[in-house]
Formats: structure tokens, sequence, C-alpha cells
């Protein structure tokens, strides 16, 4: 009997190799463990360092041999049953026709091992992991797969897609290695570019790494010597190569993190939703149902929109690989595929022309009453640190402009059944938000906004993590109540 052929209603455990990959993942839930090993070691208790950690392991090894040991599951006629815990045992049953779909992921250690784990995805609030088994056989967790989708509808395996069926027709959307590099350049991020440039003006003289420091391409340079001498008598073009250098660098790293996340990235359809397959050395293989969509964001910012590249994503009740709600539908897109998409799903595309309606001019003067207290901060500093003083004025004059541009894009558009927002400048948002999916709307103002004369609108939705809210600032106060009470009605 293979893995893949089991008896229905056989107890089942976990593979005997959710030793290793268990006890890895014990090994990194315990920061706290690793903090006292290092606090011992580096006030000179080197022996008792090495006892502490040769004793947690061996705790942590005895704890997941006992869970393994008290876990099971069992496939019976209308349900799966999972028996889990050590001291407080959980028994746990999931009936057949709560399960939306069943997800497979694969990390980079069990990918070697050939296991995976099951994400039983149920109807329960905001995407609670109702069922989850760690390690099993790739083959198996595949005809589990498919067990639990036949038995759930009443029907033969035979009328789901298998892998094969599904690569054999076009995908809704998919990725080429052309279009990964290009979204892996769009994915620099100006965190990392900060990150890079405090790392290297901290601890850059220590590691060698200072591409603003002379000697660091002295230590690299292979040009023609006058020209070297030129690039090294001017400070200029030394901080320039620097920067540039620090931006290579920056794309690079965005290029290796979109390539290791959404390599082979697939969208299809599938019976219960879109299934989105992806990964290089971590592979992910979920299916998200249409129904429990509960909002769509198109993301892209200036230079991407110059080239009309967006990123889709859907704020769902299932949950993500890194247990939020949002998914990634398309990292790089165009206008018409992201539409296909949202075809796929039963939604309508939005309009190439969209009447917006412009928020209130409080969105920019609110910030500008905000910082006053930095404007004569950053006035003193001019007297005693010209530099900080400097520094400091030139960033709240950045931050301005960059709310007076958000400003001419942040608005909102009313149609028949959903509300559409627009936010943002440098991170442009466009929400598609149906209004049967809104739970709550609240109506705020503080103390400035009370002082302009408007008001922000909440808009709460289950999904993403946890509750989210989605909000449109800066509303004339009576536009804000009379778009309060027709979103209202169109709820009840």
């Amino acid at each position: 009997m293979t893995a893949g052929d089991r008896a229905v209603g056989e107890p089942e455990r976990l593979h005997p190799l959710f030793l290793l990959t268990g006890l890895g993942g014990a090994l990194r839930g315990m920061a706290g463990g690793y903090a006292f090993v290092a606090y011992l070691a580096v006030s000179g208790r080197m022996g008792t360092a090495l006892l502490a950690a040769g004793a947690l392991l061996v705790v942590l090894a005895i704890s997941t041999f006992i869970y393994w040991r008290r876990f099971a599951f069992q496939v019976g006629e209308n349900e799966i049953r999972i028996d889990s815990g050590i001291l407080n045992r959980t028994h746990r049953s999931i009936p057949f026709d709560r399960v939306q779909d069943v997800d497979i992921g694969q990390g980079p250690v069990a990918r070697l091992l050939g296991l995976a784990s099951v994400k039983f995805e149920t109807g329960g609030s905001a995407g609670k992991e109702e069922g989850v088994l760690q390690a099993i056989p790739l083959e198996r967790a595949q005809a589990l797969r498919e067990l639990v989708r036949a038995r759930r509808s009443g029907a033969a395996a035979a009328q789901f897609e298998e892998d094969g069926a599904d690569a054999a027709r076009p995908p809704v959307y998919a990725m080429d290695v052309r279009r990964l590099l290009l979204a892996g350049v769009f994915n620099f991020s100006l965190a990392v570019f900060g990150a890079l440039f405090a790392l290297t003006q901290t601890v850059g003289d220590v590691i060698g790494f200072d591409p603003f420091n002379r000697s660091f391409w002295l230590s690299i340079s292979s040009v023609s010597e006058p020209l070297q001498r030129f690039i090294l008598a001017n400070q200029i073009i030394i901080a320039i190569a620097g920067l540039l250098w620090l931006a290579v660098v920056g794309i690079g790293t965005g290029i290796i993190q979109t390539a290791l996340r959404n390599y082979r990235f697939r969208l299809d359809w599938s019976h219960s939703g879109l299934r989105r397959r992806r990964g290089l050395i971590s592979l992910s293989d979920v299916t998200l149902p249409a129904r429990r969509a509960q909002a769509a964001i198109l993301g892209t910012g200036p230079v991407r929109e110059l080239f009309g590249w967006k990123e889709l994503k859907l704020q769902s009740l299932a949950k993500d690989e890194g247990g939020g709600g949002d998914h990634v539908l398309a990292p790089l897109a165009t206008d018409q595929e992201a539409g296909t998409i949202l075809e796929a799903m039963g939604w309508r595309p939005l309009a190439g022309s969209i009447a917006w309606i412009r928020v209130s001019r409080s969105y920019v003067w609110a910030l500008v009453l905000a910082v006053v207290p930095l404007v004569l901060l950053a006035s003193i500093q001019m007297f005693v640190v010209p530099l900080i003083g400097a520094l400091l004025l030139a960033f709240i004059a950045g931050a301005l402009g960059l709310r007076w541009l958000a400003w001419h894009r942040t608005g909102y558009s009313l149609e028949q059944d959903r509300l559409l927002i627009r936010t943002g400048w440098w991170r442009r948002r466009i929400l598609i938000l149906p209004i049967a999916k809104i739970q709550t709307i609240e109506l705020a103002q503080n103390i400035i906004s009370r002082r302009f004369g408007s008001a922000s609108l909440a808009l709460g939705i289950a999904g993403g993590t946890g509750f989210s809210a989605h909000s449109i600032p800066a509303v004339p106060e009576k536009s804000a109540r009379e778009l309060r009470a027709e979103l209202l009605s169109r709820l009840l």
C-alpha cells in the first residue's frame, strides 16, 4: 500500500522525518533560549553556556518526539479528525462540507525530503486555521486533497483537475523569467537602500564594505591610473559612485527575493477558485475561493505606472503562507491582465475612465499643522548644529511635498455595487471594495478635522490581518455623512 492509497478511516501519523523538520521549527522559535545561552557565553561562563545549549536541544528533541507520537489524523466518511496535544489533548473534527480547499506547501528542507504540509481551509472567521498536517509524504498530500474535494461534493475524484490537466490549460496569469527579473527590479525598496547606507556608515570599515570611502574603490578599481586619480580626487564622484553601488546591491537583493518567492508563478482557475503555485526553494500551492474574497487592491508606483505595470492583491478570509489574508494574485501585470483575473473571480474590471471625487485640502493642511513644532525645532537647530537643522527642514519639505502630490491622487468613486478608493502618490493604491463585504462604517473626526469641517470614513471588512479597516481621509463632513448613509442603505 503506497502513501497515496491509505484506506479511509485508518489512523495515520506524520512522517518520521517530522522529527527533523519539527525540531528545526522548534529551534527557530527559541529566541529567548538563545539569548540566555549568549548571555552566559559573553559573561565568561562558556561551560555553563554549552551545558545550557545541550539541555535546550535535548528538551526540544524530547518534546518534538512526544508531539509526533501523540499526533494522529484520520480520514472518515464525512470528516477529518485530528488528535494532537501533549498535556492538553485536542480532538478536532472537520466536516468535509466545511472544507473550502486543501492547500499544499513545501519548505526547502521538506522539499529535499519529499514531504509537504497540508492546510485545510475552512469557513472560519478571518481564515482561522482549523487543521494543519505539518509533514506527510507529498504523494499522500496530493491524494488527500483530491479525496477531500471528491467527498465534499459527493462526486468522483476523476471529476477534479489533476496537476497535468491544469498545466495543459492556459493559465489565468503566469510569469516568465523576463517578467520575474523585471518584477525584482521594481521590488527595489527605499527601506533596503536606507538600511544598506546605515550599514556602510556604521560597520562599513570593519567589514570592508564602504563605497563612500576612497580606500574601497582603490581596492577594487581596475581602471587606468589617470582615471583612478581623477575619481579619487573628487569626493562628489565617490559619493555618486557609492550611491550607484548601493542601488545595484539593492536591485540585486530585490531580484533574488522576488525569484525565491515567485519563481514559476502560475495562477489557474480551479473548481473552487483561483489556484496559485509559486516558489523556487519553498513551494506553495494554494487555492483562493472567490466567494471568500473581501477586497482587491491594485498597487503601483510612479515608475511602475509609467511603464503600465500593476500589482494585484486579494484580501481574503483564507490565510496566505505568512499567516495573513493578503494574497498576491499578480506581482507584475498589465491593466488587461489584472482585468482578466478580476473577471475570473466574477468581478468587473476597472473602467478606463473613473469619476474620482477628490478629498478636501485639509488632507494637506492637517499635516502642515502637525509639523509646525518640527519646523520650530529645525529652526533652532540651524543655529546649534546647522547640518542637522538643514536635514530636518529638508525632511519636512519632502514630507509636505509628498502629501501634496498624494492629495491630487486621493479620492473615491461610488459605483452601483462597489466602492473604489484611490490613495498615495509614491505607493499608489486603488481599493476595489464590494459594498456587500463592508462590515462596519465609522465616521471619525479629531480636533484638526473638525476645524476644517472634514471627517474620515473607516470601512471595516473581514480578512487580511484579522479585522482590517480601509479609510477615506479628509472628506467634507456633509459629503462624509451622505456617503455613509448611502452605503448603509445599500447594505440593508
